[in-house]
């Protein structure tokens, strides 16, 4: 479908892959099921050695598909916003996946509802085999600037963004390998103050096992690059900001009972 068929904004939902063959087709028969009917799928994948393209390839609904070595997921990202048609473009990888077919369609309504620029919502974290089993539900609520001093951020994967806003802000900073996206939402939400609305319900299920959080080694690192975040949008942020995105991930692990999706 062509931009802005039927008054309605296409959507470009951009999937990075790399050797995903055991969970990329939850990821993709969930976009392929939304009742939207103005969505792009854009398939980033890092030149996979399993049958990842051959799973991607037996979707029709997928028109985009680029196969070949990157510099990473962000760069992978990048790509993939650069290859994208779409008037708003979202970002879902391919250990994740809607967790039902109105979300697209929500978040649309939502977004021009608002005249909002951004969106976000919430999120389960889930078991890699058992995705009805939740270990940590991400509640973001809604949003006040003040929020990142205190170690706040949105679920990326249920971040969507009108395009335009890449082009005047800038897209991900590839020199950040585990803290891309936490800038990326710091400089358009809290720097660049862009209108933003809040979904307020669980739109994606993760599967648990990010790069960030795979080891306290990589936490440590994300957490150095947490700070280099706000050093590069010359922000000052409070003492014990950085510290206190930790504590909010153990706060997610409490509420992961009380989630009812």
């Amino acid at each position: 479908m062509e931009s802005g068929s039927g008054n309605k904004p296409l959507v470009s939902i951009v999937t990075i892959a790399y050797n995903s063959a055991d969970t990329i087709r939850d990821t993709l028969i969930s976009v392929a099921q939304q009742d939207y009917p103005n969505i792009e799928h854009v398939i980033i994948d890092g030149a996979s050695k399993d049958n990842t393209i051959d799973i991607v390839r037996q979707f029709p609904n997928i028109k985009t598909i680029i196969s070949e070595r990157d510099n990473g997921l962000y760069d992978a990202m990048n790509k993939g916003i650069r290859h994208s048609k779409g008037d708003i473009i979202g970002i879902l990888n391919s250990d994740d996946f809607y967790v039902s077919p109105t979300v697209i369609s929500e978040v649309v309504q939502k977004m021009t509802g608002d005249h909002a620029e951004a969106l976000y919502a919430d999120l389960v974290f889930v078991n890699r085999k058992n995705t009805d089993l939740v270990f940590r539900y991400w509640h973001a609520g809604k949003f006040k600037p003040s929020h990142f001093l205190y170690g706040w951020m949105p679920p990326h994967p249920t971040f969507f963004v009108f395009r335009d806003l890449y082009d005047q802000l800038g897209v991900f900073k590839t020199q950040l390998t585990y803290s891309a996206d936490y800038e990326l939402m710091l400089r358009f939400l809290y720097k660049q103050k862009i209108s933003v609305s809040y979904l307020p319900k669980v739109i994606v299920k993760m599967r648990m096992g990010g790069v960030s959080n795979a080891s306290l080694s990589n936490r440590l690192k994300a957490n150095k690059e947490d700070r280099e975040a706000w050093r590069l949008n010359q922000l000052r942020p409070l003492f014990f900001t950085h510290w206190l995105k930790p504590v909010r991930k153990i706060i997610q692990f409490m509420r992961a009972k009380k989630v009812n999706l």
